[in-house]
């Protein structure tokens, strides 16, 4: 027989040996992660950049976006406001005041960073989302299922939603032209395309060395922070530049990436449900287990008290 005591301790033992699973995920997760030595990324050198926007119009051929053709990236009104890339752009240039001392304004692309440990990876419950060891952020539309957790994730704001489509909506951003780069040995196209070489592609580690080169060779030009080396864990996309990253919009982000903490605990619950059915299924059949005791006793309890009378 089964006792309330009993099967409470039973039931602590089994959400016990539950939250040690989820915690053997979370491990399992961490150390499961794996980047190639050799995988790529591209230097941004924000004091190269003359805001050509050529860049944009490259992405756009490259994805079959809109755009126009290439004479209308002269068009610098766009610069009197900030622009977020989107569903129908994948990259934006956005140009911010000229530093004190300086006559020449900064001007800044913003696209997917292609995290090292990617929240939007981990914020996404089906997969749709995955970090390719050779670099790329990558995207599956026939796995996603619309809950656009990944643009709740996102530190830099990045995954755009076709809320256009009312059929077949996707998740939209920059690839990383993973067909031409992982594919064809080609460069992405916004890199092929940029005429002052503002855009360095290769692989990070080559970049980093590049990028410290840079600021070792010009401390007077360059701040001492190659943004993305180490930021929210780290990122594909690395930049440099001659004022602090928060001065033109990029969050101030810890070293660690908070997909780190969360993943595990996440995946052990969404994907599959398995450990909390396994718990739920073995209170279930304790439960009824000790209904069925204490059934059993009142009816034998029913049957002396008629016995006695």
């Amino acid at each position: 027989m089964v006792s309330r005591r009993d099967f409470m301790k039973i039931s602590g033992s089994v959400a016990g040996t539950a939250a040690a699973s989820l915690a053997g995920v979370q491990t399992a997760c961490a150390s499961g992660h794996h980047l190639e030595p050799d995988r790529i990324g591209v230097l941004t050198d924000y004091t190269e950049c003359i805001g050509c926007r050529r860049c944009e119009w490259a992405c756009a051929q490259e994805n079959g976006l809109p755009f126009g053709d290439l004479e209308s990236c002269d068009d610098q009104s766009v610069f009197q406001e900030m622009r977020r890339p989107d569903e129908r752009q994948y990259t934006v240039v956005n140009r911010y005041p000229a530093p004190e001392g300086s006559d020449k304004p900064l001007d800044v692309k913003v696209n997917c960073m292609h995290c090292e440990h990617p929240t939007c990876v981990s914020a996404c419950i089906v997969g749709a989302l995955k970090k390719d060891p050779m670099g790329p952020v990558t995207y599956d539309a026939s796995a996603c299922i619309g809950c656009r957790y990944c643009m709740v994730a996102c530190p830099f704001q990045i995954p755009a939603y076709e809320y256009h489509d009312p059929l077949t909506p996707k998740v939209l951003k920059c690839t990383l032209c993973t067909e031409r780069t992982l594919e064809e040995n080609k460069m992405p196209a916004c890199v092929e395309m940029c005429p002052k070489e503002a855009l360095t592609f290769g692989r990070r580690e080559d970049l980093l060395d590049l990028a410290r080169d840079r600021i070792r060779r010009n401390p007077d030009r360059y701040l001492p922070h190659i943004f993305g080396e180490y930021d929210g864990g780290g990122t594909s996309w690395l930049m440099i530049a001659d004022r602090d990253f928060t001065e033109v919009d990029l969050p101030e982000l810890s070293d660690r990436s908070a997909a780190e903490i969360t993943e595990g605990i996440q995946h052990g619950i969404f994907r599959g449900f398995t450990g909390p059915l396994m718990v739920f299924g073995l209170v279930s059949i304790l439960g009824k287990s000790m209904g069925d005791q204490e059934g059993r006793l009142d009816q034998e309890g029913q049957r002396k008290e008629g016995d006695n009378e």
